[in-house]
C-alpha cells in the first residue's frame, strides 16, 4: 500500500512537469502579433483593407472593476449623468437634433460629444435612466433623418456648404449603440447618409475649419460601415473623404496647430493607410506626433503645451492642454494601437490616462476646468492671457463652462475602459490597458470565455487574471508588457515560467484553457528620473506607469456665481442650480518652487517609496488617498514665483544655484495632484 501511495505522488509529479514544460513551449514574446489570419467572430477589415492587428469588442464585453469602475462611477453621479440639468445644448426646447428640418437654435457638436460617452457609460453599467436617456437621442436622431439621406442639425458655413462636422461623433453614438442592440436602423441610416455625403460636390466637401481638420473621424465611420456591409461604393467614399481632409501628412509641418485638432486628426494618414497601403501614409501620423512633441511635447504627462493653439516660444511645461485633447488623443491611442498592433499608442495612452486626465476634474466630477498644465500652481477665475493663448477665465473648475470640454469629456474613461481587451486575428484575446474588472468574449472554438482581471494597477505591479469557462478552450492570450518594464513575470497555476522579455511587445500564452486557471503578471515597477534637455535641463520622475508631482497643499474656494466666471459662449437652461453645481478655484496652500536635489551618478537613488493601504473608497486619484508617495530632497528656488500673469513662473535652466537650506519633499502622482510642479528643476 505505501509503495502504491509512492507511485502516485511520483505519477502527479511528472504529469505535473510533463503539463508545466509543455506549457513552456508554448509561451513566447512578440514585439507585434501576426495579423495574418481572420477573427471568425469579430468584425474587423474587409478585403481590400489591411488586417487589423486588433479588433475592438463589443462595449457589452467588458465589465469594469475598481478604480475604473469608481471613475465612471463619479461621472455618472457627477457632471456627465447630469449635464442635462445644465446645458442649453441639451435641452429638448428648440433643440436641431431633435427636429427633422435640422433647424433650431441649439444643435452641434455639443449633443453627441457628451452622447458618445454617456451612452457607453450607460451600457457599460446597465444604469436604466441612463439607458432610457441614451435611447431617446438615437430614437430622435434616426427618425429624424431626412429624405435626401442627411440627419441632424442643417448648419451651413456659407449658403450651400453645409457643415458635417456634428454628424462625425453622432455617428460613432450610433456604432456604439448598434454594438449595444443590434438595432439594423443604425445601418439603414448610415447607408443612406453615406450616399448622401458621396453625392455632395468636392468645392462643397468638408471645407470648414473644423470638418476639415477632422475628417478622419468620419473615414472611421465608413470603414465601420464597410466591413459591416462589404458595399464596395463606399471605398469611393473613403477616397473622397481623405482627399478633401486637411492635409496631415506634410514633413515639418501640420495644417493647423490647435491642440484638439492635433490629437484627434493626426490618425488620419494612418487610418487611410489601411486602404492605400502606402507606408508614407502610415510614417506622417508617426511624424506628426513626433513633430509636436519634439517643439512642445518636452513635459511629462504624454500632452504637449499647446492651450488652445500651441505658439512658438510658448512651451514651458506651464503651457497647458484642453481637457478635449486629452480625451482625443486617449482615442487616438486606441485606434492606433488596433491598426498598427504598436505597443507605443497603449503606453501613450495610459500616460495621459494616468497623469493628466483625472487631474481636471475635481475629485468627486462634478466640475471640470478647460485646461491643465503639467506644472500649474494656481486654477482661478482670473484672465491668465497672453500667458496662455486662451482670453477668458479658463483655469478654474467650472461645470458651466467651456462648453466643448464640458460634453466631450464623458468619452474619456468608458473609451479607455472599452479598449482594455481585445480580440485578436487569431481568435485571441489580448489584454491592452490593465485594469480591475472582467471581458466576456468569444474565443478559440467559439465558446465564450470570460477572464477577470484582479488588481490595483498602476498603482500595484501584479495583475492576476482567472479564466472561467464551460468547457476547455484552446486559444492564445496576449499580455502587453509597457515600455517602462524590463523584466517581466509570470506564473501559470501558482508555477512560474521562464521569461525572456524585454520592455514592449507581447507575452503571449497559447494553451487549452480550463475552469479555474489562473495566471499572475507580474510588472516591478522602478524609480525612473527622466531628463528633458530641451526644457530647460529639467527632470520629471516616474514609479511604473506613474509620473510624480510635488504635493502643494490645496485651498479649495467654492463659488456658486459660476455663471459669471464662465467663458463668453458657454450657455446654461434657466433651471441649472449653481449651488447643486458651484465653481471651484485652488490656491496652493504651500510653497511650490522646489528644485530637486539629485544623486548625479545614480537619479533614481534620490527616492525611496512609501506605500498606503488601498483608498476605502476606490479612488486613488487624489493626493489624500493616494497608495504610493515617493520621498525626496529639495531646495527652494526664491526666485522662481507666480509671473506677471498669475502663472507658474517659466521653469529656471537646471541647474539652479540656491541657497536655501536641503529639505524634505513628498512626490505624490501626478494625475491626483489638481496643482502640482511635475517637471523639475535641478538644484545644486
Amino acid at each position: 500500500m505505501f509503495l502504491l501511495s509512492i507511485r502516485k505522488v511520483f505519477f502527479v509529479l511528472f504529469c505535473i512537469i510533463i503539463s508545466t514544460g509543455t506549457f513552456a513551449q508554448r509561451i513566447t514574446v512578440v514585439k507585434r502579433i501576426d495579423n495574418s489570419k481572420h477573427n471568425s467572430y469579430y468584425v474587423s477589415n474587409r478585403s481590400p483593407l489591411t488586417p487589423q492587428y486588433f479588433i475592438k469588442l463589443p462595449v457589452t464585453a467588458i465589465k469594469p472593476g475598481g478604480w475604473l469602475k469608481k471613475q465612471l462611477e463619479l461621472q455618472r453621479d457627477g457632471l456627465t449623468g447630469h449635464l442635462g440639468e445644465i446645458s442649453i445644448w441639451l435641452t429638448k426646447h428648440d433643440n436641431a437634433w431633435l427636429n427633422k428640418d435640422g433647424k433650431g437654435t441649439y444643435g452641434w457638436e455639443e449633443l453627441p460629444y457628451w452622447l458618445k460617452g454617456y451612452g457607453d457609460i450607460a451600457y457599460m453599467l446597465k444604469d436604466p435612466k441612463m439607458l432610457q436617456q441614451t435611447k431617446f437621442w438615437i430614437d430622435a436622431v434616426i427618425s429624424n433623418q431626412r429624405v435626401n439621406g442627411d440627419f441632424g442639425p442643417a448648419n451651413e458655413t456659407k449658403p450651400g456648404r453645409r457643415d458635417l462636422w456634428g454628424n462625425m461623433p453622432m455617428l460613432w453614438c450610433l456604432q456604439s449603440y448598434y454594438e449595444y442592440s443590434n438595432d439594423p436602423r443604425v445601418l439603414a441610416l448610415m447607408k443612406k447618409y453615406f450616399k448622401f455625403e458621396l453625392n455632395v460636390p468636392d468645392s462643397l466637401f468638408l471645407k470648414d475649419y473644423w470638418e476639415n481638420s477632422r475628417g478622419g473621424d468620419n473615414l472611421l465611420s465608413v470603414y465601420w460601415l464597410y466591413n459591416r456591409t462589404g458595399d464596395k461604393w463606399l471605398l469611393d467614399l473613403t477616397r473622397k473623404i481623405d482627399k478633401n481632409t486637411a492635409n496631415w501628412r506634410q514633413k515639418d509641418n501640420l495644417p493647423n496647430w490647435h491642440n484638439v485638432n492635433v490629437a484627434q486628426s493626426f490618425r488620419e494618414p494612418a487610418t487611410y493607410y489601411m486602404q492605400s497601403k502606402n507606408p508614407a501614409d502610415l510614417q506622417a501620423t508617426y511624424n506628426d506626433f513626433k513633430l509636436i512633441r519634439d517643439i512642445y511635447g518636452q513635459v511629462p504627462g504624454g500632452m504637449f503645451g499647446a492651450d488652445e493653439n500651441a505658439r512658438k516660444g510658448y512651451d514651458d511645461p506651464r503651457q497647458a492642454v484642453e481637457t478635449c485633447g486629452m480625451v482625443e488623443q486617449m482615442t487616438s491611442d486606441e485606434f492606433l494601437l488596433q491598426y498598427t498592433g504598436d505597443t507605443f499608442w497603449a503606453d501613450n495612452c495610459e500616460d495621459v490616462a494616468f497623469n493628466t486626465f483625472p487631474a481636471a476634474f475635481m475629485p468627486d466630477y462634478k466640475a471640470l476646468r478647460y485646461l491643465t498644465a503639467p506644472n500649474m500652481v494656481v486654477s482661478d477665475s482670473k484672465n491668465h492671457a497672453p500667458g496662455i493663448n486662451n482670453d477668458g477665465p479658463f483655469l478654474n473648475m467650472n461645470p458651466f463652462s467651456s462648453r466643448c470640454c464640458q460634453h466631450n469629456h464623458s468619452a474619456g474613461w468608458v473609451y479607455y475602459a472599452e479598449n482594455s481587451w481585445m480580440a485578436t486575428p487569431d481568435n485571441g484575446l489580448a489584454a491592452q490597458l490593465y485594469s480591475d474588472g472582467e471581458v466576456t468574449a468569444k474565443a478559440g472554438n467559439g465558446h465564450p470565455v470570460k477572464i477577470i482581471t484582479t488588481t490595483h494597477y498602476p498603482f500595484s505591479e501584479t495583475v492576476e487574471f482567472k479564466v472561467i469557462t464551460s468547457l476547455p478552450n484552446t486559444f492564445p492570450m496576449y499580455l502587453r508588457i509597457p515600455e517602462w518594464c524590463d523584466n517581466p513575470a509570470i506564473e501559470i497555476n501558482g508555477g512560474e515560467l521562464k521569461l525572456d522579455a524585454g520592455p514592449g511587445g507581447y507575452i503571449k500564452l497559447n494553451n487549452t484553457w480550463k475552469n479555474g486557471d489562473r495566471i499572475t503578471l507580474t510588472l516591478p515597477m522602478h524609480i525612473n528620473v527622466r531628463k528633458w534637455t530641451r526644457n530647460k535641463n529639467s527632470v520629471s520622475v516616474n514609479y511604473g506607469p506613474l509620473t510624480y508631482s510635488l504635493k502643494i497643499d490645496e485651498k479649495y474656494v467654492k463659488n456658486t456665481n459660476n455663471k459669471e466666471t464662465a467663458v463668453g459662449d458657454a450657455k446654461w437652461q434657466e433651471s441649472a442650480d449653481p449651488e447643486k453645481w458651484p465653481t471651484y478655484e485652488i490656491y496652493p496652500a504651500s510653497a511650490w518652487n522646489y528644485g530637486l536635489i539629485l544623486n548625479e551618478n545614480e537619479p533614481a537613488r534620490s527616492f525611496t517609496v512609501e506605500k498606503e493601504p488601498w483608498p476605502k473608497d476606490n479612488n486613488p486619484f487624489t493626493n489624500a488617498a493616494t497608495p504610493i508617495r515617493l520621498m525626496a530632497k529639495g531646495k527652494q528656488i526664491p526666485g522662481w514665483t507666480i509671473d506677471q500673469y498669475g502663472l507658474c513662473g517659466l521653469l529656471p535652466v537646471s541647474p539652479v544655484k540656491t541657497a536655501e537650506l536641503i529639505t524634505s519633499l513628498t512626490l505624490v502622482p501626478m494625475g491626483g495632484a489638481r496643482l502640482r510642479i511635475s517637471a523639475f528643476p535641478v538644484a545644486e
